[in-house]
Parts: C-alpha cells; sequence; structure tokens
C-alpha cells in the first residue's frame, strides 16, 4: 500500500511559531487549519483581500481569539512582510497560480516554507487506508454515495478533503475506518512535487470524468489535466487506481488525451468491476447518478478486497436507495403550478450542465437557468442547447456567451430569470438550475446561488397558494 507521507514538523513544533494563513475565503476555506494552527500555540495571522465585511461568517468562530490578539488579521490586502518574515505559510488552496504568486514567491525566496491544509491533513492521517475521488464532475455526489454504500455495507468511513470539513484534529477511528477525500485539481496540485513537497497518492484513487475547467487557476487545460493526474501518480503497486471515464465517454476522453501532455494517463487502471446487478432504484433521476452509484459500489468492493473480506453489496445498494441527494446538486425543491423545480447549482462546467439536462426524458419541457463567473472555458454546449429546450435564461458575466441567439434570453439577474422562466412555463414542464458556470460574479459561492433560487422557488408556491 501507498507509504505513508511524514509530517514536516511535529505538532509541537508550531507552538511560538509565526505561521501566515493566506486566503481564509468567504466559505472559510482557512478557518480550519487557523483553528488548528492557534490551538498548537502558534502565532496565527490571516491576511485576505476581501473586507472584514465579507469575511464576517468566517471570522465569527476566531473572534475571541482575535479579540485576545492571538490571531491577527490583514483584510483587503497582502504585505509582503507577512510572508517574508513568517515560519510557516500555509496557503489557501485556491489561491490561483501558486507557482507564480508574488507573495508566495517571496516566501519561497526568504527560505520560508508555503503548505496547505490538505498537506497538513494528509501529514497526519497515520493510516493508508485512504480513498480519494477527483473529476470535473460528480466528484462530490459519488464521494457521499461512497461514504453511504460503505456505511450500509458495514463498513467505518470518515470525509473530508473538499467535502465535509477538515479533517485536521478530528480524533482517529478505528484500525478498520476508511478515509475518504474529496481533492480539487487544485489540492492535487499542492500534493504534487511541483508544490515542492514529496508526492502523495491514495491507496484507493478514483477518476469520475475529466473536462476543461479551472484555466483560470491553472494557465491552461494541460496543466489542469496533469494536476488531476496526481490522483494516481504516486500510488503503488499494490494500490488501486479506477475509472470508467475511457468507457462512457471515450470521445471526451480521446479529445482531453489530446490536450494532456502525457496521453490518457487513465487508460491502464482498472475498470470498477462488478458482478452484474439491476440498475439501483435512486430517487434521485438521471442516468449519471446510476454511473456515480455503481462507481460507489465498485470502490466498496475494493475496500472489501484490501481487507480480505467478501463485500455486502446487498446492503451497500439498500444505503444507496435511500440516497437523497446533495444540497444543490439537482436537489428537488418542490413543484409550483406543475411545474418541477431543480437546484443544481453546484453545476459549474459545461459537461455537469449536460449530464443534469440528460437526466429528465424530454429535454423540450426543461427552463434551464445557466451562466455566472468566466472560468475561460468553452461555453458553446450549453449554448447550442437552446433551440432543444423549452427555454435557456442566460445570467451573468457569461450570458452574451450562452445567449448568442435567440431563442435564449438574457437577464440581469437569477431573480429576473426565475420570474421570466414561470411566467412561460406550462404544468408538467422542469425548472432548472444549472448554472454551467461559477458563482462569484454575482454571488459569494455557488451554495448562496442556489439558496437564493431555492427561496424564490418557494415565494412563487407560497404565492401560488394565496
Amino acid at each position: 500500500m501507498s507509504v505513508l507521507v511524514k509530517p514536516s514538523h511535529s505538532d509541537d513544533w508550531f507552538a511560538g511559531r509565526r505561521v501566515t494563513v493566506m486566503g481564509l475565503g468567504q466559505f472559510g476555506g482557512g478557518l480550519g487549519v487557523a483553528q488548528w494552527m492557534h490551538q498548537r500555540g502558534a502565532c496565527v495571522h490571516i491576511t485576505d483581500l476581501a473586507s472584514e465585511k465579507t469575511l464576517h461568517n468566517s471570522l465569527e468562530p476566531i473572534a475571541g481569539a482575535i479579540t485576545a490578539g492571538a490571531i491577527t488579521l490583514r483584510l483587503g490586502s497582502h504585505e509582503m512582510r507577512d510572508f517574508q518574515q513568517a515560519d510557516l505559510v500555509i496557503a489557501n488552496a485556491a489561491v490561483p497560480r501558486p507557482w507564480e504568486n508574488p507573495f508566495l514567491c517571496a516566501a519561497r525566496s526568504a527560505g520560508v516554507p508555503v503548505t496547505t491544509e490538505i498537506r497538513l491533513a494528509i501529514e497526519r492521517l497515520a493510516t493508508n487506508r485512504v480513498i480519494a475521488i477527483t473529476g470535473s464532475a460528480g466528484k462530490s455526489t459519488t464521494t457521499a454515495m461512497t461514504a453511504c454504500a460503505l456505511a450500509g455495507s458495514g463498513r467505518e468511513v470518515r470525509v473530508g478533503g473538499n467535502i465535509g470539513g477538515s479533517l485536521l484534529g478530528a480524533p482517529a477511528g478505528s484500525a478498520r475506518e476508511w478515509t475518504m477525500l474529496e481533492l480539487s485539481s487544485a489540492q492535487l496540485w499542492w500534493l504534487s512535487p511541483e508544490s515542492g513537497d514529496n508526492g502523495w497518492s491514495p491507496t484507493i484513487a478514483v477518476l469520475t470524468n475529466i473536462a476543461a475547467n479551472h484555466i483560470d487557476w491553472h494557465g491552461t487545460i494541460a496543466h489542469y489535466i496533469e494536476s488531476k493526474a496526481q490522483i494516481r501518480r504516486h500510488q503503488s503497486s499494490t494500490d488501486l487506481f479506477l475509472s470508467a471515464f475511457a468507457r462512457e465517454s471515450p470521445e471526451q476522453s480521446s479529445q482531453i488525451a489530446r490536450e494532456s501532455s502525457s496521453g490518457a494517463w487513465w487508460m491502464d487502471g482498472s475498470e470498477p468491476a462488478l458482478p452484474a446487478v439491476n440498475e439501483i432504484a435512486l430517487s434521485i433521476p438521471g442516468a449519471h447518478q446510476q454511473r456515480n452509484a455503481q462507481l460507489a459500489l465498485a470502490i466498496t468492493a475494493a475496500c472489501a478486497q484490501f481487507d480480505g473480506e467478501s463485500v455486502n453489496l446487498e446492503g451497500a445498494r439498500c444505503a444507496l436507495k435511500s440516497f437523497s441527494g446533495l444540497e444543490h446538486r439537482l436537489q428537488s425543491v418542490g413543484t409550483v403550478g406543475g411545474v418541477q423545480c431543480f437546484n443544481d447549482s453546484k453545476a459549474t462546467t459545461p459537461e455537469a450542465t449536460q449530464l443534469a439536462i440528460a437526466a429528465f426524458d424530454d429535454p423540450a419541457r426543461v427552463h434551464l437557468i445557466a451562466g455566472g463567473y468566466d472560468k475561460k472555458v468553452d461555453l458553446s454546449a450549453i449554448r447550442d442547447l437552446a433551440p432543444k429546450l423549452a427555454g435557456l435564461y442566460a445570467i451573468g458575466e457569461t450570458a452574451h456567451a450562452i445567449a448568442a441567439h435567440p431563442p435564449a434570453m438574457r437577464f440581469e439577474s437569477l431573480t429576473r430569470a426565475v420570474e421570466e422562466a414561470f411566467s412561460r412555463a406550462k404544468a408538467g414542464d422542469i425548472l432548472l438550475l444549472s448554472p454551467g458556470c461559477a458563482s462569484w460574479d454575482q454571488f459569494i459561492n455557488y451554495e448562496e446561488r442556489g439558496r437564493l433560487f431555492v427561496n424564490l422557488v418557494r415565494a412563487r408556491a407560497a404565492l401560488s397558494h394565496c
């Protein structure tokens, strides 16, 4: 199995050290590591380009430590000295192009080590029983489904990484517990030798798919694809890599391989293999959810194989039948006047939006709201859906690219798009928020965008009952 990554510093090393946390984040992405460092006696300094008002929710849990002077802040700007005079810099993985960021480069030039929360967490897992899941679409749902299936099969599991919160300081479970991580391309870059540390890959690595995404962070699609490859790059001969990407999406796989400097690195892994089973009766729609569920079952079977035990697939299947989906991921939010409404705000790539559309039997009954922050990816796949849909309502920075021609329409806000969609929708139609873009042009995050959509739907439902 994979070799354990040894911590760069023991936990008692941090006491009295000057630790700069770059990027608290509006999600609180740096919050877990700031709290963990504070608990170990570090002199924590948080620096973020956002204002105190913007970061209010993230700052609230550490307000006491800030008042006591144990955690200090520099908000609205960064200062070189905070990076050059620190003993350690912890960068938020969301900071784009960290290899050329002037502040992180200044820290490295001054001999200050730079790391991330995910690296610190993995160094302290003290176990090889790790599953890691990545992909451009479906990784969050597959991760949640796998946790559900593992528990249903009788196995212990804890979840972290890009979902479920920080594992830093989390108590260790039993020797039989599996740790499951959802990992973004940015987190995987920070786990590669390119970041300056030893590379790491999990015991069971899983790829759902790859499509052009996060070019704003990586600079090129080739860099994005190669960062994803870290999921298996340092696996041992006894480790396992699972992916059905090439079989499920052969054209997309071939296209992505042409963009990759190392070709189709996902091709020589293990295809998820299971005994023939009937389709799982999931409560969430879509053939892609069936594929996610099959992958979850394959991972569950792989864990049993590593443990030298037979797998309880029936228990796993029964658990998956009750899986209701994740918030903001094709989440059913009610029916208004016969119009079914779905919140898929987490869909931040064109491929994810296409999967959402494919989850419904008749695209001609779907009113799609799409658009948002411009990640510099090709949005023609969403644009070209317009003639096939009941309506395409474009919002945000990318509205001009998505609604380039009628019958697609542009709107200045999500509120206006929802109002227009309801005015045109008929009983039996579907109203779907599946933006295919990030949210940062008009919202703090995809969750805020999804919550607004849900509130608009519920307000419309309340009005219809008046």
